[in-house]
């Protein structure tokens, strides 16, 4: 008998774990993850960005979490000696109607209680001299890291505390009793006190495996990348990314100087037909009915119709991805850029239409369930799985005296 089982062993639910030792340091806790290693979906596909929480809405999970996360995850790389960098970045604005949308930023970000300031043409081209750009605001806080480097620690000091990781294993049914969890899995049938949902593209899924109708839908979004060839690199300094078109729920295609060395440029957002679906080619007739099926999908599409073709287009045409990309960098030429990997982003989406905006977590009766964490959720990682482990019901004390 465990007392906590996560399942999903991407950064989520590895800082879920290691966030339960801290409080439970007599706790019995098992991650089971279905591939053969830790942060293989959305973590492993990340582009690497500490963020600093400027773009969400004031008081939100994402904004307190993203401004708590990048301190915790800094000082986290600081003391595992893991690599990282806190470069800056810049936000641009390249048109004249741009310049009220970088000041509104502005003032979210100062809500946000965040040390950031506008600078000008001149200073933006001191921090970066191959951008165009009338305006900028400059970012102190946001930073680079490997972040499977990060979770394959969270996973070693699991280990190290007594916990499990269980790869290459799924969660198939789940069955919550009167004083525990039942989990049936590829290999073989489990029980602990609590279940901890950190599923991440498959976080529905396994609500539901419990008994648990979300009111939401989990629709994969994949960005798709080019990245700098290695004698271009020098057109990007650190992190360059555009004014976000405030009727689009996407930032739009930025420069992300990695903390190997590489830039990536991108992405662009386009649905999926595959919850993992990381290239163009990949296909699951089950998880594209499933989107297909959704009112609250087309609903969606019908918001963002002129953008989404967008989108497609700029997936087929690296004419017109570079072209996107040249009005933050002129100099670019679509010689420039060869193919970078894709990452995926598990969206949750609602029957209206509407994204869900924020972190979501819903409560079970001995199961807790993470079912909306996309970007910035690995830079509010160690954040998230506190809270998480904060909702953990203290009577259920399930979790027996010793365990405190």
């Amino acid at each position: 008998m465990f007392d906590f089982a996560i399942v999903g062993g991407g950064i989520v639910g590895l800082s879920t774990g290691m966030a339960i030792y801290q409080r439970y340091p007599n706790a019995k806790v098992v991650v089971f993850e279905k591939e053969s290693r830790v942060a293989e979906h959305q973590t492993g596909h990340n582009s690497g960005v500490i963020h600093s929480g400027i773009y969400y809405k004031p008081g939100s999970f994402k904004a307190r979490f993203a401004r708590q996360g990048s301190k915790s995850m800094t000082e986290f790389c600081q003391i595992h000696g893991i690599d990282h960098d806190i470069c800056g970045k810049v936000i641009v604005a390249t048109k004249q109607e741009e310049l009220s949308l970088l000041d509104n930023l502005y003032q979210r970000g100062l809500q946000n209680t965040l040390g950031i300031e506008q600078i000008g043409v001149d200073e933006l081209r001191e921090i970066e001299p191959h951008v165009n750009g009338l305006g900028a605001i400059r970012v102190p806080q946001a930073g680079i890291v490997n972040y499977r480097q990060v979770s394959e620690k969270f996973a070693s000091l699991i280990m190290e505390n007594g916990g499990e990781i269980h790869l290459n294993t799924k969660a198939e049914k789940i069955t919550e009793e009167s004083d525990y969890v039942t989990i049936e899995t590829n290999k073989g049938t489990f029980k602990s006190r609590m279940l901890i949902n950190c599923a991440g593209l498959h976080s529905d899924r396994v609500a539901k495996a419990a008994g648990y109708l979300t009111d939401m839908k989990i629709v994969p979004f994949r960005g798709e990348y080019f990245k700098l060839k290695p004698e271009k690199r020098y057109l990007v300094k650190n992190l360059i990314y555009p004014v976000p078109n405030p009727k689009f729920p996407f930032l739009g295609v930025h420069f992300t100087r990695m903390i190997s060395g590489e830039v990536d440029a991108g992405p662009n957002a386009v649905l999926s037909f595959k919850r993992e679906g990381y290239k163009k080619t990949d296909l699951n007739l089950n998880d594209l009915a499933e989107v297909l099926s959704y009112g609250g999908f087309w609903k969606l599409a019908g918001k963002f119709m002129k953008e989404g073709m967008d989108e497609y287009v700029r997936s087929f045409s690296k004419k017109q991805f570079t072209k996107s990309l040249q009005e933050l960098i002129p100099e670019i030429v679509e010689d420039d850029l060869i193919p970078a990997p894709a990452g995926v982003r598990a969206q949750a989406l609602k029957y209206d239409g509407n994204m869900v905006d924020d972190f979501h977590i819903i409560m079970g009766k001995r199961s807790i369930h993470v079912c909306n964490a996309p970007s910035p959720a690995a830079t509010a990682s160690i954040e998230i799985g506190k809270e998480v482990v904060s909702r953990i019901p203290e009577q259920s004390h399930l979790l027996e005296a010793e365990l405190v």
